[in-house]
């Protein structure tokens, strides 16, 4: 299928409902509902609602897994190399003043920011219709050819 520059090319099929991919992920990323934004997504630290106390969207199909932590852990190792670079260009620190400044910060910016990440992740599935969030269960998209018994 080749796309011309009038149409408009949409992932997760062709239907009239719209599912924005950088809104959902935005409210996913302030801890609520993708679907209609006022509901709670988590009911623990990491630990999403079942189903949306606004909408009633179920949410405990997401399948987030250890995509949250990789985006974090790349976050926060640029932003903690780039600081400790730059502090060690201006300020002459000693290795025990390096580690006591920036292993509490490596360990706060990191908590802080993995709810917002899974929250933006499931936002993500959920506006591409992922892992159930399109009404249909997880199957693969294409088929093996059948075996060759010759072989």
């Amino acid at each position: 299928m080749k796309a011309t520059a009038t149409e408009m090319v949409r992932l997760g099929g062709a239907e009239s409902d719209e599912r924005p991919v950088g809104r959902s992920m935005k409210r996913g990323f302030f801890g609520t509902c993708p679907a209609c934004g006022r509901g709670r997504l988590f009911r623990a630290f990491l630990k999403s609602v079942d189903a949306c106390d606004a909408c009633g969207e179920r949410m405990d199909h997401h399948r987030a897994d250890d995509f949250p932590p990789y985006i974090v852990v790349t976050i926060v190792g640029h932003v903690v190399l780039g600081g400790y670079m730059m502090t060690d260009l201006v300020l002459p620190l000693s290795t025990w003043q390096h580690l006591a400044i920036w292993a509490p910060v490596t360990l706060a910016s990191a908590v802080a920011l993995m709810q917002p990440v899974k929250g933006a992740v499931i936002g993500l599935q959920w506006a591409l219709k992922m892992h159930g969030f399109g009404g249909h269960e997880d199957r693969p998209e294409d088929t093996l050819p059948p075996r060759d018994p010759s072989a």
